[in-house]
């Protein structure tokens, strides 16, 4: 089983969400997308700019962690750029 790290952004809310699942990334986009009372509930335009591929749960959430720890919405913008620079 592999585990992914990915960042959504959703143009109508201009903000970015961090996470992790053991899910398909498919399928965590429509958990996301269906209308529940958390961060991104309520918003259909969450969009995954970003994924990294883990082996262990372990290792998907120090890194999610990680990116959210910094706090700032540049540094992940550049993570985001690095590898879709047209985003």
């Amino acid at each position: 089983m592999a585990y992914h790290v990915y960042i959504l952004f959703s143009q109508s809310k201009n903000k970015y969400y961090i996470g992790y699942t053991g899910d398909s990334l498919v399928e965590r986009l429509r958990k996301h997308h269906s209308n529940h009372k958390g961060f991104t509930g309520g918003t259909s335009d969450w969009q995954i700019v970003y994924t990294e591929k883990y082996s262990t749960k372990q290792e998907a959430y120090k890194r999610e962690r990680e990116i959210k720890s910094w706090k700032s919405r540049k540094r992940v913008e550049a993570l985001v750029g690095s590898v879709h620079p047209d985003l």
